[in-house]
């Protein structure tokens, strides 16, 4: 019979053996596609020169064995709530039974002594959709900007006021503490811890593995109007964010974008918004903090042509940008991933 030891039998939960250590701690009625994301992400990604595994997963449970799920079958978890202790990142996937009820409020004292092994210096906490709500029923949040489905928002608002909600973005982060939106911003999030601990590259090996977008920013809209149409259709702006993407290095007026689309400008900010969410000049900053951080990590080249290649024109604009959007200088995020030059 499993213990609350945070051990199977017979083995440890985690080798030690320079790995990162990430814990998913789920509850009945967990959603087997937030924990399956998880492993499979997390899972994923190795190193770029020898191909190890730079993470290792375990779930746990308040409560070892068969745990519901939101679907026909249930999950096997053998590991207790002692495995949180040892986790260097802890990840709290949702669960409609006790996240949206009116208890939501509440933690119970499992739970509750559950949590108090998470907090504690060095350790990264996450939550996916609902999970939102227990970190809020913590404490956690309160004062913090944080995020969750924004079909929940009135009531995890009616519950934690002292939370500074913003329902519109895909994920937040702020002292450790990191919320996403719905199931498909999990996949945004946890490709974003990677790329922190690892960096671009490695990221975007794993989404080309798993096959989804390599890199959404938490503030893009969780919810867009309609769906972004392909292959050059009346209503699709791909066209012209393709261009801009092969042109980023010069610069790039909205009237040129909607030229590309045989657009007034009015018109296609307008078709913009509704298929990314953001604004042209919000997209074309983005992408640019994209190209540069891609610059820093993989080349050479000296801060100046970075900002350049990615359209920022000047190191001091390129510096700007990048300690807006990261909260670093461009040659110390470069020592991050690539060590002193």
């Amino acid at each position: 019979m499993p213990s609350d030891t945070g051990f199977a039998p017979g083995r440890p939960v985690f080798t030690h053996d320079g790995r990162h250590r990430v814990a998913v701690l789920v509850r009945p009625g967990v959603m087997p596609l937030e924990l399956g994301l998880v492993h499979q992400l997390f899972g994923a990604a190795k190193h770029p020169e020898d191909g190890r595994p730079l993470y290792e997963v375990a779930t746990c449970t308040l409560t070892p064995g068969l745990i519901r799920t939101n679907a026909d079958f249930p999950v096997q978890v053998t590991h207790g709530t002692g495995t949180l202790a040892e986790a260097q990142t802890v990840i709290v996937p949702a669960t409609h039974e006790e996240d949206e009820p009116e208890s939501a409020g509440r933690l119970g004292d499992a739970l509750t002594e559950a949590l108090g092994r998470i907090r504690r210096p060095g350790t990264r906490v996450a939550s996916i959709c609902t999970g939102a709500f227990v970190l809020a029923a913590a404490g956690w949040l309160d004062g913090r900007r944080a995020t969750t489905h924004w079909k929940s928002a009135g009531l995890f608002r009616r519950f934690f006021p002292a939370v500074r909600l913003d329902p519109d973005v895909l994920y937040t982060g702020e002292d450790e503490l990191f919320t996403s939106a719905g199931e498909a911003a999990g996949i945004d999030l946890c490709l974003h811890l990677i790329r922190l601990d690892h960096g671009a590259a490695v990221a975007n090996d794993v989404a080309r593995s798993t096959v989804v977008p390599p890199h959404r920013e938490g503030g893009q809209a969780q919810f867009i109007a309609g769906p972004v149409a392909h292959g050059g259709g009346r209503s699709s702006t791909g066209a012209a964010r393709d261009w801009a993407l092969r042109n980023l290095g010069r610069p790039l007026s909205l009237r040129e974008l909607a030229d590309v689309e045989s657009m007034s400008v009015r018109t296609f900010t307008r078709r913009f918004r509704e298929e990314t969410g953001l604004t042209p000049v919000q997209w074309l900053t983005r992408q640019r903090i994209e190209r540069a951080r891609q610059l820093l990590e993989e080349t050479d080249m000296p801060v100046e042509r970075v900002a350049a290649a990615a359209g920022f024109g000047t190191g001091a604009s390129l510096r700007q940008h990048l300690h807006a959007a990261l909260g670093v200088a461009p040659g110390a995020y470069r020592a991050t991933f690539r060590g002193p030059g």
